[in-house]
């Protein structure tokens, strides 16, 4: 579902195999029979691009936090079983990690039942936790946040804790000549002389609400927008079109894109607003995409990482003072760059967790 999940996988994977351990990513969709990952792609894409509306309906009913009883295993999660354990029983791993809900939902499922003999431990990429994260036969949850955790725990009784968010060391803020960096600012200068540069996130499937609009705006108040479309084409070649705008598609290099900006609008509080936390650079929400994407925006502001701008003229307001150098720049920037030092990292939590269940088994 989008990129996100794949970044923290490939990551995630890419830091196992660098201390000498063996890692396999797995799609979760994949294992489902019948092509229904693809069926299921598709709806999610075209419901959020398309049909919002119904989207957040789905949300409200069934995955936002709230009172209710949690689904102890979704039918969906329920039939990738067999796929998910020949593959793990096959390969010997040790622990498996979901990064994505609804392998949160099978593994646990699973476990509950023992018919998988190693931990799972939840890695929950999302500010906000929903529903289909949890589930109570699951051995471990990380969270970006303590309060995230201290949810978990109430609602679950899992054992949670919090872990630095997992992105590539390369976005890890440096200095002004970072590796690529340089390259985006000329293209910058070239394109909006003396205007600075604000990346507007519409994730992988370059899905957005008024973006025609936001950009607009930004570009008749002294900004550059640069765009990023992921894979929507016509999104890209619509805003093309655009004086003073930059409309890109699938970006390599997002750290140098990333350190030579001056501020990111986000709508989903993903990967993206993640990597420019760590790349120091100051997040605002605005029109995010409905259901978790709404929640996770408004989580991240609660934390004091970001800001939330309800309309045109608070969008404004943030940018000038956000990418202006001074004090509140410094914050933002500050508050961002905590959340990744101030918690141990994620691959090493995870294998805690797997280390003590085979000293456990060894009892």
């Amino acid at each position: 579902m989008g990129a996100g999940h794949d970044t923290v996988a490939a990551e995630l994977a890419r830091r196992a195999r660098e201390r000498g351990d063996a890692a396999r990513i797995v799609d979760v969709l994949a294992l489902l029979p019948y092509g229904l990952g693809t069926v299921l792609r598709y709806f999610y894409r075209g419901s959020v691009r398309h049909f919002p509306w119904a989207y957040a309906a789905v949300y409200r009913l069934f995955l936002r936090p709230g009172a209710g009883r949690r689904p102890s295993g979704t039918p969906l999660a329920r039939l990738a079983g067999g796929r998910l354990r020949e593959l793990a029983e096959r390969t010997g791993a040790d622990v498996v990690v979901p990064v994505f809900h609804l392998g949160a939902q099978l593994t646990g499922h699973l476990r509950e039942r023992g018919l998988l003999p190693m931990p799972a431990v939840v890695l929950v990429i999302d500010f906000e936790t929903h529903r289909q994260w949890l589930h109570p036969g699951n051995d471990h949850c990380l969270c970006l946040t303590e309060d995230a955790a201290g949810e978990v725990r109430a609602s679950t009784g899992t054992p949670a804790g919090v872990c630095a968010p997992v992105v590539a060391p390369e976005f890890s803020a440096g200095p002004p000549d970072a590796p690529g960096a340089a390259e985006w600012r000329d293209m910058f200068g070239r394109l909006g002389p003396g205007r600075p540069a604000v990346v507007l996130s519409a994730g992988a499937w370059g899905v957005g609400s008024h973006l025609d609009a936001t950009v607009r705006l930004l570009t008749d108040h002294g900004f550059l927008p640069v765009v990023l479309c992921g894979d929507n084409r016509r999104l890209r070649h619509r805003l093309s079109g655009t004086p003073g705008v930059l409309a890109l598609g699938w970006v390599t290099d997002m750290p140098g894109l990333l350190h030579a900006a001056r501020a990111l609008v986000d709508n989903a509080a993903g990967q993206t607003a993640v990597q420019a936390l760590a790349a120091g650079l100051p997040v605002v929400g605005h029109r995010p995409i409905p259901g978790h994407g709404a929640d996770g925006v408004r989580r991240m502001a609660a934390l004091g990482v970001s800001e939330v701008a309800e309309d045109e003229a608070a969008l404004l307001d943030a940018l000038r003072r956000l990418t202006a150098p001074g004090p509140a720049r410094g914050q933002r920037i500050a508050a961002g760059r905590a959340l990744f030092t101030r918690s141990a990292d994620a691959l090493t939590r995870v294998t805690d967790v797997a280390d003590a269940a085979r000293a456990r088994a060894a009892r």
